[in-house]
């Protein structure tokens, strides 16, 4: 089920029976020679809308621009600062908890995002303790998980990639927007084959040390058809971890 394909008393009526959401929150950046620049927000969203569909699990609007900034000396890369980004999420829950939502699942594609959610998740909790305190109402829950972390599916890609899979531009996630968008698939040669590793800093050090985008990565082996093995695993996964996420105390 989407929110943004359903109408206002359709919402009101679901959440007769839950009060549980996922929404998934990527990124817009360079993803190497070959990889989309939506791939970090792609990747949950079409993990998502799949398992929404298959389970009636509500799922919100993709949260597509994130903490990036590593990234920008690339063109197509667009992020928010840290502290815009801890606001916008503030607000998405904020609107949600207006409604009566109080189990927030954010699915996320970009680890640059982990650190910012983190930091967002404790000031709506600060601001729902000044604000409610003493009260009866159910406080709110929220939870981020990251895609490939879900059960048994970070096996599964290193199953299908045990050479190349990488850090950033990975083989694994290019098949998955591959899988999403085979019209966009791009035939790039690799120098080299492997992408080095190392961590980064700015953006000019970014662009210094991985000229071409990638870290460890050999994405020219991504595929559609990996890309569908690895969907529908996350699928499964994704139903399973966000029933759990609602059972949860």
């Amino acid at each position: 089920m989407q929110l943004h394909q359903s109408s206002w008393p359709e919402i009101e009526e679901y959440l007769k029976s839950s009060t549980g959401i996922i929404i998934p929150i990527g990124s817009t950046e360079q993803h190497g020679p070959n990889g989309l620049l939506g791939t970090d927000a792609i990747c949950p969203e079409v993990i998502a809308r799949l398992a929404g569909d298959q389970s009636g699990i509500l799922v919100g609007p993709t949260f597509n621009v994130g903490s990036a900034q590593h990234h920008l000396g690339f063109p197509g890369t667009i992020t928010l600062r840290p502290s815009t980004m801890i606001a916008a999420m503030s607000d998405w829950a904020a609107s949600l908890m207006r409604h009566g939502f109080d189990r927030i699942y954010w699915f996320n594609g970009h680890g640059g995002n982990i650190a910012p959610a983190s930091a967002a998740f404790s000031e709506i909790y600060a601001e729902f303790s000044f604000g409610r305190a003493g009260s009866n109402q159910r406080p709110v829950k929220l939870f981020l998980r990251n895609w490939w972390e879900l059960p048994g599916v970070g096996d599964l890609c290193r199953e299908i990639f045990p050479v190349g899979e990488g850090s950033h531009a990975t083989a694994s996630e290019v098949s998955v927007t591959y899988y999403a968008y085979p019209q966009s698939q791009k035939k790039v040669e690799m120098h080299p084959k492997i992408a080095p590793t190392g961590s980064i800093r700015d953006a000019d050090d970014y662009r210094r040390q991985f000229p071409d985008g990638r870290i460890g990565s050999d994405p020219s082996q991504a595929s559609p058809e990996a890309g569908e093995r690895i969907v529908k695993a996350a699928v499964k996964a994704l139903i399973g971890d966000f029933q759990a996420f609602m059972k949860a105390a």
